[in-house]
């Protein structure tokens, strides 16, 4: 099967003198879309966080692509070919979407990222919008700009934290479609979601978070005979 290009075993991270995930497991496959599913400060986010060593001290072992990063600092595990778009997206409201686009440098020595032309292809909204400033984008927008950004960097394990979160049906559609199409180009993705509608078609497998660790860990085959244990986690 080829080296996880994502295993975690025996994670263990801090907020200060808070320990908010305790033996964290979790292996993704390349090529997989993987959902972490939990409510609101069962851990999910803090396990991206984590992953990219912006939390505070951290046990155990993270490795990428077969490197163990547990000991790295943020910029050399982006260096990795990591992504993370965070839930607060980080738009410079005084560049434009295009500039936005073309400031993260390249952090893969082998893949360039896509160009600008592929993002636009991928994200028409985008185009349209691309001398605007990034305050006078729309939620969505911004959004598929935050994605897009990455994208460009060359990164292809992707740490996607809550994207569909507050936005019009339509722009959700663009953002699945947006998934969907970038599994098939043969990136690996981890998605934080909330929006168990948005999630559940998109993903290969599930984690359920509670309380900084994995409770239940199912393949999207078996989502149906899983509903009953979601409902009573999740409330799903």
């Amino acid at each position: 099967m080829g080296t996880p290009v994502l295993e975690i075993h025996g994670l263990n991270a801090w907020y200060g003198e808070s320990h908010i995930l305790h033996n964290m497991e979790l292996t993704v496959k390349q090529g997989e879309v993987v959902t972490l599913l939990g409510r609101n400060g069962a851990g999910r986010t803090s396990t991206l966080r984590a992953i990219m060593g912006l939390t505070g001290n951290r046990t155990g072992s993270i490795k990428i692509n077969g490197v163990e990063s547990i000991h790295l600092p943020t910029h050399k595990i982006a260096h990795l070919g990591v992504g993370y778009c965070p839930e607060e997206r980080g738009i410079f409201s005084s560049l434009s979407a295009q500039e936005n686009l073309m400031l993260p440098p390249f952090v893969s020595k082998t893949d360039r990222g896509m160009s600008v032309d592929e993002i636009y292809a991928m994200f028409p909204n985008l185009a349209e919008r691309k001398n605007s400033q990034g305050t006078r984008l729309s939620g969505g927008e911004q959004q598929m700009l935050a994605v897009a950004r990455i994208l460009r960097t060359g990164a292809r394990l992707l740490l996607l934290d809550e994207i569909s979160e507050g936005l019009a049906p339509v722009i959700v559609q663009a953002l699945a479609s947006m998934i969907t199409t970038l599994k098939s180009k043969g990136y690996t993705i981890v998605m934080v979601e909330q929006n168990f509608r948005f999630a559940a078609p998109l993903a290969d497998r599930f984690y359920v978070v509670e309380h900084g660790c994995v409770v239940e860990q199912f393949a999207a085959t078996d989502l149906d005979e899983k509903m009953p244990v979601l409902h009573s986690l999740l409330g799903v």
